[in-house]
């Protein structure tokens, strides 16, 4: 979705550049006194943890095979960058494919799962439990080659902390994994690992020929590493196959700021998307992939008995291309009008080279008459939220993480489990037509949300982890 391929490097990597420690004072520290603040005080450290020079803030580098777009990862990278650099902390990228700031940046092409020469030999890895020996070897020349790039990286931007994100769980790019393992095992570099989805999650993974790389480094077992899980089945899980303790953060929101008033730029928005004056806007603010149910949200539109159409904003997904010609089957057997409007969407407005309009997906929501979320399975629920942020009516499927972490805090939703049925219908019918009923589910939803899912959570719970790592607060 227009995301630019940049990359950065210092001109002089024997020497310092811009972003080393000698080239430039770091903030001066304040005294912490419980309030939000972007300065914070040294505590004593405790014994095994790092200490910080007391005249500079950290250099947080994150980690993964793309910082682009608006898939989750993405998503959440940047709003913990956020929370971190109001914080008083300085954050840094290193990636496949990236649409951050070039000086902040470090753009290795071979470490996107996407890249030609990683998805050949992955391949070989899956549904196999036999490795050739060349497959071996290539996993230990590719490692050796992603571990001067990721040395190079935490070397010229003068990294304090690390936060991988997905690499210690989603198998990917093997090399990768195992280049950055063996690095913060030799230095000794405190580490936060936020774990999306697990390897063991997935069915196309669990018969593979790669157990031994899966079982080092997906995740490793380091002293320096402190593990962060979004869904309190991954506690448990990572618990139970690796006897390691996590955090808990689920994904979040800024529900402390009011979402934007649709404006000028979107006044046109119907009229692009082809929407006729009567036609009601259902959104499914998803990639097309099986998991996601989308066919469930298909039959609850021809059972509305409405004149709607499903608008789902986001591109086939990246390993299940064929799911997109399911939805358009069933779409043509129950007569529901569906459009595939990822072309007009990205993480924020601009222009394509045609000069016309794109819009953020935040630009849509305010013009959705609901939204639907009938995902088989999910590690939390962004699309969720986003949509409780909006204060949108909301159909759910009753997946699991749904159930036991998000369920359980009170939101006034149509809820299913596994199929629509006739009270599916009639309640989600009920929000679309009684205005006041809806406004007043997505005021209580979103106070619900700022209570459990807000950025002042996420800041809270990552001052505690760099407590655990430095002995800072905040």
């Amino acid at each position: 979705m227009g995301c630019q391929m940049t990359s950065y490097s210092c001109a002089d990597p024997e020497g310092p550049c811009e972003h080393s420690a000698t080239a430039a004072p770091r903030i001066a520290l304040g005294v912490y006194d419980g309030l939000p603040s972007s300065r914070y005080t040294f505590l004593q450290p405790r014994k095994g943890h790092s200490s910080m020079a007391q005249d500079r803030s950290l250099n947080i580098g994150f980690i993964s095979f793309r910082f682009c777009g608006t898939d989750g990862v993405s998503l959440e990278t940047a709003k913990w960058a956020e929370v971190l650099e109001d914080l008083g902390h300085r954050c840094f990228y290193f990636s496949g494919e990236s649409d951050r700031p070039a000086k902040v940046s470090m753009v290795v092409e071979d470490a996107h799962f996407q890249h030609s020469e990683i998805v050949g030999k992955h391949r070989h890895f899956w549904a196999f439990t036999d490795r050739r020996h060349e497959d071996t070897l290539w996993i230990k020349e590719k490692t050796e080659f992603f571990y001067g790039h990721v040395k190079r990286f935490v070397d010229e931007f003068s990294i304090d902390l690390l936060i991988p994100q997905n690499l210690f769980c989603y198998p990917l790019n093997i090399p990768l994994t195992i280049a950055l393992t063996e690095l913060i095992a030799e230095r000794g570099i405190q580490t936060i690992a936020h774990h999306h989805d697990f390897y063991w999650e997935r069915k196309p993974y669990l018969v593979n020929s790669v157990c031994d790389y899966l079982t080092m480094a997906f995740p490793p077992t380091l002293s320096t590493v402190q593990h962060v899980v979004i869904n309190s089945s991954a506690r448990y899980q990572l618990a139970r196959r690796r006897g390691l303790s996590s955090t808990i953060i689920p994904n979040v929101m800024n529900y402390e700021i009011d979402p934007p008033e649709p404006d000028d730029y979107t006044t046109d928005i119907r009229q692009t998307l082809g929407l006729d004056p009567d036609e009601r806007l259902i959104l499914q603010p998803t990639r097309v992939v099986q998991r996601k149910g989308i066919e469930h949200a298909v039959e609850l539109i021809s059972r509305l008995d409405m004149k709607a159409r499903l608008v789902i904003s986001h591109a086939t997904g990246d390993d299940d291309v064929g799911y997109v010609d399911r939805v358009v089957s069933y779409a043509g057997l129950l007569g529901v009008n569906i459009l595939f409007a990822e072309q007009h969407f990205d993480e924020v407005r601009r222009t394509n080279a045609d000069g016309k309009k794109i819009y953020s997906l935040w630009d849509v929501y305010p013009f959705a008459d609901l939204v639907t979320y009938p995902s088989l399975f999910e590690g939390f629920g962004n699309a969720f939220l986003e949509a409780v942020y909006f204060r949108k009516p909301i159909v759910v499927n009753n997946y699991t993480i749904y159930e036991t972490d998000i369920r359980t805090k009170g939101f006034e939703v149509v809820v299913f489990d596994d199929f629509i049925t006739d009270d599916t219908v009639e309640q989600a019918r009920r929000l679309m037509d009684d205005p006041d009923y809806a406004k007043h589910g997505g005021e209580t939803n979103f106070q619900l949300a700022l209570k459990h899912f807000s950025y002042r959570m996420l800041r809270n719970k990552l001052r505690i982890l760099l407590y655990n790592a430095f002995g800072i607060v905040g």
